[in-house]
């Protein structure tokens, strides 16, 4: 029996580089810069394991989309009305530009995402691409992790080993929360930014649970509600929760664009912010100072994010395997007016008005 023939990915693991690496020196690739110590050590590899590319793989390799993707698990009604995507395209187009590379956009509804990076992959459009918003329940991200495309995913998701940049959202929705019980608030209702599959809401309930344990405050899921990411979101779940707990004096809204439609429905309530319900936001978008009254948030580094993003993948493609995987960047408390201690009025003897029973959701089990 003829011996197994060695592969690119034998001189990877040899070398401790990705396949995509080995790709770009064995085949010359003048378009990517290549350290040249990882160079050297792919040279090393394939001389000691005694490899040759074929001809056909040297055809491919020459031949790069000179793009990246940036990839956005939302439906457009959603991505059209997102107050950070201004600040994430920023982010990203100057890094893209200085590297001289185009940045091609998608998005992708739920369920859908294998077919997506699949039809990429095998296109060929993209050189890599930025997972923006990532679900922990994306069967596709398994894909992403076993395929040669260099990735980051802008948010970060258990279990998986593809590279990420992020904030500690758990940590963070701590300190929002515990901003609330410091003020002495008990009764805190939580509308979280989005579905619980999108591992960012997921993390922010994580928090406020952990905030109210800290403050020995019983764990009541008939307090939280689901938000998805707008103003109608926020404004509806606020509604629900208005109508089923009269008697909250704060709220955690874990996103500020969703915290601007709850403020509507607590004012339609014919109730007063701070003196009635303290609300607090998650963020810091642009209009977040500017809101009546304005509103105590966390402030996500969001151009931060999306640059450190781009160029972790710039490096991917480089085909480095930088350290650590995992990036985390730091959040900032924003105090403004949105905010005060308990006691100041009683929401509970006040009237609740225009809710309508229709607006009321499943609570979070």
């Amino acid at each position: 029996m003829s011996e197994r023939r060695v592969t690119s990915q034998d001189v990877a693991d040899l070398a401790g580089v990705s396949r995509t690496t080995v790709s770009f020196v064995m085949n010359n690739t003048q378009q990517v810069v290549i350290r040249p110590e990882t160079r050297q050590k792919v040279l090393q590899a394939a001389s000691q394991l005694g490899y040759e590319p074929n001809a056909s793989a040297r055809a491919l390799a020459s031949r790069r989309a000179k793009a990246i993707g940036l990839i956005m698990t939302r439906d457009p009604h959603y991505i059209s009305s997102d107050p950070f995507l201004p600040q994430i395209l920023g982010g990203l187009l100057d890094p893209v530009k200085q590297a001289q590379l185009n940045l091609l956009t998608e998005w992708v509804e739920p369920g859908k995402q294998p077919q997506i990076y699949r039809s990429l992959i095998r296109a060929k459009h993209i050189d890599g691409m930025i997972v923006m918003t990532p679900r922990f329940d994306d069967p596709g991200l398994k894909e992403l992790e076993d395929s040669d495309i260099p990735t980051v995913l802008m948010g970060t998701v258990a279990g998986r080993q593809l590279y990420s940049v992020d904030v500690d959202n758990t940590a963070s929705a701590r300190v929002a929360v515990s901003h609330l019980t410091s003020l002495g608030h008990r009764r805190i209702g939580c509308v979280l930014n989005a579905p619980l599959p999108y591992s960012s809401s997921s993390q922010r309930l994580e928090g406020y649970q952990l905030a109210l344990a800290d403050a020995g405050i019983p764990w009541d899921p008939t307090l939280v509600r689901q938000g998805d990411f707008d103003l109608t979101s926020g404004y509806l779940r606020m509604g629900s929760l208005l109508a089923e707990h009269p008697e909250i004096s704060a709220v955690f809204v874990a996103s500020d664009q969703v915290a601007i439609g709850a403020m509507t429905a607590i004012r339609e309530a014919g109730l007063s912010i701070p003196d009635d319900i303290s609300v607090m936001g998650f963020d810091d978008i642009p209009t977040a100072a500017f809101t009546d009254p304005s509103l105590t948030t966390i402030r996500v580094p969001a151009r931060e994010i999306a640059q450190k993003s781009c160029e972790l993948l710039l490096r991917l493609i480089q085909g480095e395997r930088p350290e650590p995987r995992a990036v985390t960047l730091p959040t900032e408390f924003i105090l403004r007016q949105s905010t005060q201690e308990a006691g100041r009025s009683t929401p509970s003897e006040k009237k609740i008005q225009n809710v309508s029973p229709l607006t009321i959701s499943p609570t979070v089990q």
